[in-house]
């Protein structure tokens, strides 16, 4: 059976001889630029997504709107913890999060929909979970087993997405 680690003084020397690239060592498996992108993507379309359960947490009226405006307010907050988890990924990456409001609308995957009713602040809501849900999974094949840091921040944000999805589906079918 052959060693599958590098000998520990390689190891040290390639250390003290990169140790400027942080935690992205010779093992790093993926393209990090691309990678870096594709983080500042994903950014984009939390801070979206924070921005529109805002909205819409302040906004929802009508009799059953208190519980439905609660959970925005919750998904909100919560789309802004992923946010500063990618933010911190693209950080410890070497890149710079891109938080320009010039550029995050344009670059995000959902869309910013101010709606004006109730059901329809929900199914804007659901589908922004679902271009979330789709994006994120699409990054997570692509990433495979080139970064694995990435990918597991990925995952989590990718379950708490299917869980809000859930949530809005739940109060649509409650509706009907």
């Amino acid at each position: 059976m052959a060693d599958f680690l590098t000998d520990v003084q390689t190891l040290r020397a390639k250390a003290r001889q990169e140790i400027m690239n942080g935690p992205v060592t010779a093992a790093y498996g993926a393209d990090l630029p691309r990678v870096i992108e594709l983080l500042n993507t994903a950014l984009a379309t939390e801070i979206v997504c924070t921005l529109r359960y805002r909205q819409h947490h302040f906004a929802a009226k009508g009799l059953n709107s208190e519980p439905v405006a609660q959970e925005f307010l919750q998904h909100s907050q919560e789309e802004q913890q992923h946010a500063d988890l990618l933010a911190a990924r693209i950080a410890q990456l070497g890149g710079t999060p891109d938080l320009d409001p010039a550029r995050v609308a344009g670059r995000a995957h959902s869309e910013y929909v101010a709606a004006t009713g109730l059901r329809q602040m929900i199914q804007e809501n659901l589908v922004a979970e679902r271009v979330a849900i789709a994006s994120y999974t699409e990054m997570i094949d692509w990433l495979g087993a080139g970064d694995p840091t990435t990918t597991r921040v990925l995952k989590e944000i990718l379950a708490r997405e299917e869980e809000h999805a859930e949530d809005m589906l739940t109060f649509l079918q409650s509706d009907g």
